[in-house]
């Protein structure tokens, strides 16, 4: 997830290599070829890709899709790039619409469609249309700890509360075991502790906070935001981090924590994918708890593919991402290895063939539960996504706050950027 930039030159060249081309062009008799921009991670392979592409091809008649991998999970940046270069791809996986739907360059879905299949049918809508299936969610973040360091701490249940949180903090802490793994050296890992605590204190309350923010009524600088992130400094200055928690990077955090060297760790709920199958009944999860104990699920509906306006195949863009979006065999590797979960209608896990651990069970119920659920701070892809270049402020700030006091300049600056975006 890490930013990374390219020059529009090796783009060009990288596509050229690849025999990519980012325009909808003529494949024999009546066909069409069509462009897809994918990315690739250990759980989301080449072959995944390969396979799930030609599943949907099988379905629509007369397409050829050519993929383009994204050279980091960054495909907001890369799309950006390619389209400043003419190389918008007609198809799109996991962007976040809000970035590219103002500029005019997205067709959204039928909704009839979308609500036919979908549980949570304007689950990532953007001002009223849906512009990528709600095909999954992800809780973001899960606390996750481990059972056998809890026992080693006498700690006998998760904690419900913020007090009861810190006091289990204290307590790992005081048997010689850290209490919170944290990948401080990516920047969006760095950031989990205050997207959890962000989601619970203050969106818990007031789930329209992120709107309000964009109105003007609200701002970072406002008292119960500042008192939101002093719980996190709290957590640093009470050494319940590792040492050096700032030069740690995020898969190097994933090894330290199921290798026993942290008792919890924030992560969002495709960690689950990462959970050792040898002893994965040694790991439970709970949610950032709030003051008073009650249930905030910090929660984001992903989804598959965006449909570019420009696209000279609309009709044929448009029935390949339905016919990916639908196909359950999609879904496994997305269950199994990113820890997603599905949000098609009438199915249920049984129905993906897949095997799935307790604490990914347990952790599922919080979707399927009636409880209070609200945007996960900084990942939603609806009309509570954050503007353009706000994530990546909101990591710096996340990073800075590790180690610096000034909790009042580094939320000052969020307010300045938050102002300048959307000017």
């Amino acid at each position: 997830m890490r930013r990374k930039r390219l020059t529009v030159a090796c783009l060009a060249a990288g596509l050229a290599l690849t025999g990519c081309s980012a325009a909808s062009t003529g494949s024999g008799k009546g066909g069409s070829t069509l462009t897809y921009l994918t990315f690739e991670t250990p759980s989301l392979t080449a072959t995944f890709w390969d396979t799930s592409i030609a599943g949907a091809e099988k379905k629509v008649p007369d397409v050829t899709v050519k993929k383009i991998v994204a050279p980091s999970t960054d495909r907001d940046a890369y799309a950006k790039q390619l389209q400043a270069s003419g190389q918008f791809p007609d198809l799109l996986q996991s962007i976040t619409p809000s970035t590219f739907a103002t500029a005019g360059l997205l067709k959204p879905y039928d909704q009839k469609w979308v609500n036919a299949n979908f549980l949570l049918p304007m689950g990532n809508a953007y001002k009223g249309k849906v512009y990528i299936p709600p095909t999954n969610s992800q809780i973001i973040p899960e606390v996750f700890y481990d059972k056998k360091l809890f026992a080693k701490a006498h700690i006998t249940a998760p904690p419900k509360t913020w007090p009861e949180f810190m006091a289990v903090c204290a307590k790992l802490k005081a048997a010689g075991i850290t209490p919170v793994e944290l990948g401080g050296g990516d920047p969006f890992s760095a950031s989990m502790p205050l997207v959890g605590i962000l989601s619970a204190d203050v969106l818990g309350k007031d789930p329209n906070w992120l709107k309000e923010r964009y109105a003007g009524k609200v701002r970072f600088t406002d008292a119960n935001v500042k008192a939101a992130v002093t719980k996190y400094r709290t957590m640093v200055k009470n050494g319940y981090f590792e040492d050096g928690a700032l030069g740690v990077k995020y898969a190097d955090s994933i090894t330290h924590f199921t290798s026993g060297k942290a008792a919890m760790y924030m992560m969002g709920s495709w960690f689950l994918g990462s959970v050792p199958k040898d002893r994965a009944d040694d790991f439970g999860a709970f949610l950032t708890p709030t003051e008073d104990g009650s249930l905030v699920v910090p929660f984001a509906v992903g989804g598959s593919m965006a449909i570019s306006a420009k696209t000279a195949a609309p009709a044929k863009a448009t029935a390949f991402a339905e016919a990916w979006s639908l196909d359950p065999a999609n879904y496994k590797a997305l269950i199994e290895g990113d820890g997603a979960f599905p949000m098609l209608k009438g199915k249920t896990l049984d129905d993906y063939g897949v095997n799935v651990t307790k604490v990914f069970k347990d952790s599922y119920s919080y979707v399927t539960q009636q409880n209070t659920k609200v945007s996960a701070f900084g990942w939603a892809t609806n009309d509570d996504s954050m503007p353009s270049g706000l994530n990546n402020a909101f990591y710096a700030a996340s990073q800075a706050l590790f180690s610096s006091n000034d909790v009042d300049g580094q939320l000052a600056k969020l307010d300045a950027a938050w102002d300048s975006a959307t000017k």
